[in-house]
């Protein structure tokens, strides 16, 4: 078996999801390829992998592959391929994807998932990820593309729509949701044997249904515990803690993520929604800086180890290969195409998160039928300008840009439409080669 970790140099990710693999009686008797165009990071994940590697025995076979003229190399007879590329990396992009609309009074957290920072994302990443996928189709055509780069409904609805390779989209924030909900409000005796029903789309699925071993509804229970908590002090969820009390469910990603998906919370006219909603503006640009600074005292410690520890994570990639390789049944929660109409209030060409079952004839998913017409209204606000990315990076046409942005949900509720065409017309200017060039 041979396993394809495409930006390997996401040290801190390959270690996850490839160490999980080493963790697997059915997995670590392998080749592991590890690809990146950075020649110092991807060596500084070969050395912490082989660390792993010694630690679990030295059962797998780890080889590197540096630059576009051996990717094909990497990718030659693969089995399964993960991917965690960032085109063009914190710096220059991620930084101009805020600083420029911050310039027209536009304001973000994340920016890589919706928004004009996620649209721009998307740009520049989908001819990358063209190539990867071009290059499977010659030299490992069965292979299936584990993608995990954001923004991941428009990077894998675009794939699934126009690559010839096998692709499903894999988040982090799924299977944790509930967990973490529970600890939060003080509810952990609910975690063994509860039941969950989580759909929509990536980084706004919504929590349907919680019940807990025998059966009971737990939402009374969950709804009440939010508002008061939101009522009555300052934490870190206050976004989503409101999405329950304004529509009724829960949702998977972050606060920090929702809080610029939708109209309601960052505001130039009303400021202090910023601080009644605990809302951590800028927060990936800092969250990349204290990371860059960590990496650096944490890798001299992991650099210098000649084994290394692992727990398996909680990552889907390493179950999905498993269910692939043994034909035993595995449950995730995977992002699709809408076909056959999954959710049917949602569009079919839309990407959708919903749960699929995984087993050695492939990936399979679960129809899920009519979300609460609310959710599937936010929802469809968000899937609107995800639908024009992907038709701007199809034809390459520019007032496609312009549309997806002008239907953001946040960039329309700040900006004007001759605002918002300016300002994309200065992010293409400023990305320069890092975009293809749009008509």
């Amino acid at each position: 078996m041979k396993i394809t970790f495409m930006g390997a140099g996401s040290t801190i990710f390959a270690r996850n999801v490839l160490g999980d693999c080493m963790c697997s009686d059915v997995l670590r008797d392998c080749e592991m390829a590890l690809y990146d165009i950075d020649g110092s990071r991807l060596k500084e994940s070969e050395t912490i992998l082989n660390a792993i590697n010694r630690g679990k025995g030295g059962k797998t076979r780890i080889t590197s592959y540096l630059g576009a003229e051996e990717r094909k190399n990497a990718l030659r007879g693969a089995n399964f391929v993960v991917n965690a590329v960032q085109i063009g990396g914190f710096e220059p992009c991620t930084v101009t994807d805020f600083e420029i609309p911050k310039k027209y009074g536009l304001r973000q957290t994340i920016a890589d998932t919706l928004g004009i920072g996620g649209i721009m994302r998307a740009l520049r990443t989908i001819p990358v990820l063209e190539e990867f996928t071009q290059d499977m189709a010659d030299v490992c055509p069965d292979a299936w593309f584990l993608n995990y780069t954001n923004p991941m409904a428009i990077l894998t609805g675009y794939l699934q729509r126009y690559a010839e390779v096998k692709t499903i989209g894999l988040c982090h924030s799924v299977q944790v949701c509930v967990n973490d909900l529970f600890k939060d409000l003080g509810l952990e005796q609910y975690i063994p044997g509860h039941r969950e029903v989580i759909a929509g789309i990536n980084h706004m699925a919504w929590l349907l249904e919680v019940r807990d071993a025998a059966g009971k509804d737990l939402y009374p229970e969950v709804r009440e515990r939010a508002k008061r908590k939101n009522d009555t002090e300052k934490h870190k969820d206050m976004v989503r803690y409101d999405y329950i009390d304004k529509f009724g469910y829960y949702c998977t990603e972050s606060s920090e993520h929702n809080a610029e998906y939708n109209p309601y919370y960052i505001k130039a006219r009303n400021p202090e929604l910023i601080d009644r909603f605990n809302i951590p503006l800028n927060e990936y640009p800092r969250r990349c800086v204290e990371q860059l600074a960590n990496w650096k005292k944490e890798s001299a410690e992991l650099l210098s180890g000649k084994t290394l520890d692992h727990e398996r994570s909680h990552e889907y990639a390493s179950h999905i290969m498993e269910a692939m390789t043994t034909g035993t049944p595995y449950k995730i929660g995977g992002n699709v195409l809408n076909t056959g109409g999954l959710i049917s209030n949602l569009p079919e060409d839309a990407c959708v998160e919903v749960p699929c079952l995984v087993d050695n004839a492939g990936i399979f998913p679960c129809r899920v039928g009519r979300l609460p017409v609310q959710l599937a209204a936010l929802n469809i606000t968000n899937i609107n300008p995800q639908l024009l990315t992907i038709e701007a990076a199809r034809t390459h046409k520019r007032e496609h840009i312009y549309h997806a942005a002008m239907l953001d949900p946040h960039t329309a509720a700040e900006l004007t439409l001759d605002e918002i065409v300016a300002m994309v017309d200065e992010l293409i200017e400023a990305h320069g080669a890092w975009l293809p060039k749009f008509s």
